[in-house]
């Protein structure tokens, strides 16, 4: 233990990846940076080269992980992200780090350029994120995809029944999905205050509220709302637009609900964010409709 407290390596490559990753969550934070490529790919794979300029000493990688993982939690014990989005971050930002690392340890090794401990070289990458965040930012600015994710089950209950039991809901109580065991925000209530075009609803969830104006609304067929207002903890990366419900008939006495959620992220890379954002609305979807189950067998039976 005295070795590793006493490596020089292991010490700078601390500080190299409280600088770097400070430095990037600084200019997430103050609004120069998007939660884009640069941050996720660019700024690991950077502060990767950056330690990978060092001689090679066996505790540099020790003390990446353990810097790594130690802001990380930082972010997370300051409620400055939710525990998802720092998990999530992980398989992203580490395998980059290594990836950086490995890439400057073979250019040394052709000779390209040399090993250095001087810290005013090692933040030389950095530069790189420095200009080209805001840039990504500039690039992106209005650029908003919709992404909708839709739900289907079938209950033996009529749809005016369903209709009835999801339009206000009193307390919501189900097996939690796995994800809601981390940090997903847990619906709680949905209080429906009128019944009518333009009336509102709002859910409460375990991090916070949405609030929703309804648009179109037929008992037993459909309840659509926008999203006109939402408060969830450290998800402003996350924008809710539309909730949608319709109830289909099926057979004699069924129902066939499909509920639609539709919203905007700023993530990328969206092909490793997408499906997760989409994992994550499907289990509140699930929750949801799995307490549905359980209120219609309270109020009807079966």
């Amino acid at each position: 233990m005295n070795q590793i407290l006493t490596d020089r390596s292991f010490k700078l490559t601390i500080l190299l990846t409280l600088i770097y990753l400070g430095v990037g969550f600084a200019f997430l934070h103050y609004g120069l940076a998007d939660y884009g490529w640069i941050l996720f790919i660019l700024l690991p794979f950077s502060l990767g080269v950056a330690i990978g300029a060092m001689p090679f000493k066996k505790w540099a990688l020790i003390g990446m992980f353990f810097a790594v993982i130690a802001f990380l939690a930082f972010i997370y014990l300051n409620a400055l992200e939710g525990m998802i989005c720092v998990v999530m971050s992980i398989p992203v930002i580490i395998p980059l780090v290594i990836l950086g690392i490995w890439a400057n340890k073979a250019l040394i090794a052709f000779g390209v350029f040399k090993p250095t401990n001087n810290l005013k070289i090692l933040i030389l990458p950095l530069i790189i994120v420095l200009f080209g965040a805001p840039i990504e930012k500039y690039l992106n600015s209005g650029n908003v995809e919709i992404v909708e994710v839709k739900t289907e089950r079938v209950y033996p209950y009529s749809p005016d029944q369903v209709y009835d039991t999801i339009k206000s809901v009193d307390t919501l109580n189900a097996e939690k999905p796995f994800l809601m065991k981390f940090d997903l925000p847990i619906p709680e209530k949905c209080v429906l205050e009128k019944e009518e075009v333009g009336g509102i609803r709002t859910c409460y969830f375990s991090g916070g509220k949405i609030i929703e104006k309804i648009t179109e609304l037929e008992r037993g067929k459909v309840l659509r709302m926008d999203v006109i207002d939402y408060q969830l903890t450290g998800r402003t990366w996350l924008g809710f637009k539309e909730a949608i419900y319709h109830f289909g008939k099926v057979g004699e006495n069924h129902c066939k609900l499909t509920r639609i959620t539709t919203y905007t992220s700023v993530l990328n890379p969206r092909f490793y964010w997408e499906p997760l954002e989409k994992l994550g609305i499907s289990q509140e979807h699930d929750y949801v409709f799995d307490n549905l189950s359980n209120d219609l067998k309270k109020q009807h039976g079966r």
